[in-house]
């Protein structure tokens, strides 16, 4: 059972947050740089993440599981490395009531006051590449809340603030998407849905050519494998990253869902079968393993727009985590092949039910800074 984030559109009434750190130069896709997208296995300087869960998107009965879910997930990556939290003056209280006793982890877990509208840094944060003389950029792919669909007046102005916070430098382009759009192997090869990148709600005056030369340029990438995925069924619009993940060069990971009612029962067979057509960069063929999603969820917080997935985990350092979701066979098996397919990295195992109600995964609720 395979589901994503309903579509909504909510009035603007969120008020701005404060801006920290540093100002930063800005540069355009036009000069002559060479940029590259680590890939997220390499080490990390820290996770973006945001304390948030807004009255105008969420539903009461979500609201305090998903906050607790966000509290969960910083805690288990600060065993791993640090976590810097983004959250709102009037959420400050309650965020550092629940935190209380974290920072006793090896990594300390920072709230940085700045109010957004959602907790999806994975798509609002900016997509850190590494340019000449290791110069760090924090990419602003120009979030539009997946073409207009839901309140993100906050959320537009993320990609900037982390990017300065960290003293980087801002880099633009006329692209609009997201950070779960795109999967990079971090040696030139891309996994993109054509549902989502090339769609006219966020890109509406370009086209896969096109679209292909700037992100060559962006995230040093030397092919990118197009998979259909479907519009119009989730808010993002059949996001990569819920779909299939690069483990490391030549392998990725592929979900597989055997609802036969779900639309998504097609859309995955056909990703599994482009991804066993396709080659990398180098002209290799992939190894596909599949992971099935599960059979059954917890119904407590919501069924119609539940992620029932597994491939969207989250790589730190020397750790994956990854989403348990109470079927045991489904849990464990899906453990086991996460395992087999990063040995060297602790597989860390939670639920965050809320959040999966919410349509979205641990993935969705993060933003890596890689060393640069």
């Amino acid at each position: 059972m395979l589901s994503r984030r309903k579509l909504i559109k909510s009035a603007s009434f969120i008020t701005g947050g404060f801006l920290l750190g540093c100002k930063s130069g800005r540069v355009n896709i036009s000069e002559n740089n060479l940029f590259i997208m680590p890939e997220e296995n390499q080490p990390h300087e820290r996770t973006w993440m945001s304390f948030v869960a807004n009255d105008y998107i969420w539903s009461n009965r979500q609201i305090p599981e998903v906050k607790r879910n966000l509290v969960l997930i910083a805690k288990t990556i600060a065993k791993y490395e640090p976590v810097s939290m983004l959250v709102s003056p009037n959420d400050y209280e309650e965020a550092t009531s629940l935190l209380q006793g974290l920072n006793s982890h090896n990594y300390p877990i920072e709230l940085i006051e700045f109010t957004t509208d959602d907790l999806w840094l994975r798509d609002s944060g900016p997509t850190f590449v590494r340019g000449n003389y290791g110069k760090k950029y924090g990419i602003n792919f120009n979030f539009n809340a997946w073409g207009n669909k839901q309140e993100h007046t906050q959320d537009s102005k993320v990609a900037n603030f982390i990017t300065n916070t960290v003293n980087a430098t801002i880099k633009t382009t006329d692209l609009t998407l997201e950070g779960g759009c795109f999967e990079v192997d971090g040696h030139g090869t891309a996994i993109l849905t054509k549902s989502c990148v090339l769609n006219h709600n966020r890109n509406s005056n370009i086209n896969q050519i096109q679209v292909e030369e700037k992100l060559k340029v962006l995230l040093g990438l030397k092919k990118i494998i197009w998979l259909e995925g479907i519009r119009g069924r989730d808010i993002t619009d059949g996001h990569t990253d819920f779909y299939a993940r690069f483990s490391k060069l030549g392998e990725v990971i592929v979900s597989r869902d055997n609802d036969q009612q779900s639309y998504d029962y097609e859309v995955t067979r056909n990703n599994i079968q482009e991804l066993k057509n396709a080659t990398d960069a180098d002209g290799n063929k992939l190894n596909v393993t599949i992971i099935d999603t599960p059979n059954s969820i917890n119904q407590a917080y919501g069924v119609n727009h539940f992620a029932a997935g597994y491939v969207g985990y989250y790589i730190c350092n020397d750790a994956v985590i990854m989403q348990k979701f109470g079927d045991q066979y489904a849990d464990d098996n899906a453990k086991g092949i996460i395992a087999k397919a990063f040995p060297n990295r602790i597989i860390e195992q939670i639920a965050i039910d809320g959040i999966a109600s919410g349509g979205g995964s641990i993935h969705c609720t993060t933003q890596q800074e890689p060393k640069i």
